[in-house]
């Protein structure tokens, strides 16, 4: 029996948001997709808070140093994620049911053998990545440790969000969220029961890792495939007519989301020379920032739904508000999220057990940087109407100005002259810098969509 036969006596999934207000869908959406991001990312926020509970600084910074590096094949699966729903969405606002499904699930299956070779890649230098990335002793061996378990997720963690995103896209943003918001349930209780009640220490977050991205997949294939019906068996003949159009939005989009944790990972090599200390308590703000402003870093694939169908269904007016309603969130999440993060400084300082040094650092961060992220937020809007609207090369050179040209001289510079404050001076003024020419340019590009042919999926 085909996967599809189930979907078909049922009534086909519509394209929800062409009509209804655009500020509505892009809040649901995108707090949909902050969830499921920010739960996501809370798997890695545990483990490392669990880890921090033996109170070694050198352990959270392993942690640290691992986490800098496993960014980058996590960021590639959001930018195979985007790929996928990118000529998901378009097909569904225009009425082709059975083409998205078959795009869904050559998406999906790309995605993870993509995967499978970064991150056996990965895992055979990771001791030579490490170390260019300023680990040494202990902690390079630990962080090593992490990732030659933790790597093995990584092939599960695309399809689970993939799915995930999929689902999002159809409409469906309660089971979506659901797919990664059990995760982090489960790692409530693996992730203790690993690190601390067996004594597994640092080994024993990257199984929780490997438990939980397997959760995510289960998951994420029974709301898509059994409840939406919205995959189709595999077929040679989807492959080669639907995955040119993938790899040509993935390669620029994973370029585009492999710019974030180069920019992370220059922040740790410039923070590592101030010490242990430091290098630890920028660990812990980078998991903070992913965390708490999920919501910023789920806009980019959270939007992508609403402008793809539009676009789709012809409907430009509609794309460019929801480009407009975009920033307008993007404005005030960031400002609920850092009075929140503000608050609560001083607990997450001793929670993770940070040394004065490092406990100062996290609250120059806090109170004074976090603002930024606004900036980071509307980067991430131009960079959906790019990789949605038939530009994604576009997106690819925005994040490279910010994370590749900006950072590196910004957070060095001003990390000789402030010292570890200065480095995350660094990466304020880069966010600032490319948030406010990226969300203008991408404007531009959507008020101007009206001139130019439309591009199909």
């Amino acid at each position: 029996m085909s996967l599809r036969s189930d979907q078909d006596a049922r009534t086909p999934p519509k394209a929800r948001f062409l009509t209804g207000s655009t500020m509505r869908h892009v809040v649901v959406m995108s707090i949909a997709g902050s969830l499921g991001l920010s739960f996501l990312f809370l798997i890695d926020f545990l483990a490392m808070f669990w880890v921090s509970q033996y109170n070694n600084e050198v352990w959270v910074s392993a942690i640290g140093f691992a986490f800098a590096i496993q960014f980058f094949p996590a960021s590639m699966n959001v930018g195979m994620m985007i790929a996928t729903i990118a000529i998901y969405a378009r097909a569904l606002g225009a009425g082709e049911i059975d083409r998205a499904r078959r795009i869904a699930t050559v998406g999906i299956l790309s995605g993870v053998g993509a995967q499978v070779a970064f991150s056996t890649l990965l895992w055979f230098t990771r001791y030579d990545l490490l170390a260019i990335s300023g680990a040494n002793g202990e902690a390079r061996e630990l962080a090593a440790d992490f990732l030659s378990v933790s790597l093995f997720g990584m092939p599960l963690m695309v399809a689970g969000m993939t799915m995930s995103a999929v689902v999002r896209a159809t409409g469906d943003a309660v089971r979506s969220t659901m797919v990664t918001g059990t995760a982090a349930l489960v790692a409530l209780v693996v992730d203790p029961f690993n690190i601390l009640y067996l004594g597994l220490g640092v080994q024993g977050a990257a199984i929780s890792v490997i438990i939980t991205r397997g959760v995510m997949t289960v998951l994420g294939f029974y709301f898509l495939v059994i409840h939406h019906g919205m995959a189709a068996r595999p077929r040679w003949e989807d492959f080669r007519l639907i995955f040119r159009l993938w790899v040509v939005i993935a390669i620029p989009a994973i370029f585009t989301q492999c710019s974030t944790p180069f920019g992370n990972w220059v922040l740790m090599r410039a923070m590592a020379d101030f010490g242990d200390s430091a290098t630890a308590a920028l660990g812990v703000v980078l998991r903070l920032t992913v965390l708490v402003f999920g919501g910023i870093f789920a806009l980019s694939g959270a939007i992508g739904g609403i402008l793809g169908q539009n676009y789709g269904g012809g409907q430009l007016d509609r794309v460019a508000q929801a480009y407009k309603d975009a920033l307008i969130y993007c404005i005030g999440y960031t400002l609920v999220a850092w009075i929140a993060l503000a608050s609560m400084s001083g607990p997450l300082a001793r929670g993770f057990g940070l040394s004065p040094e490092g406990a100062e650092v996290m609250h120059f961060f806090t109170f004074y940087m976090a603002p930024a992220l606004a900036f980071t937020g509307a980067l991430y809007v131009a960079n959906a109407a790019f990789n949605n609207l038939g530009r994604p090369i576009s997106a690819t050179i925005a994040n490279w100005i910010r994370d590749g040209l900006l950072t590196w001289p910004l957070a060095f510079g001003l990390g000789a002259a402030y010292g570890a404050n200065g480095v995350l001076m660094g990466q304020a003024g880069a966010a600032i810098l490319a948030g406010t020419i990226g969300a203008w340019i991408g404007w531009r590009y959507v008020k101007g969509l009206r001139d130019r042919p439309k591009t199909g999926a």
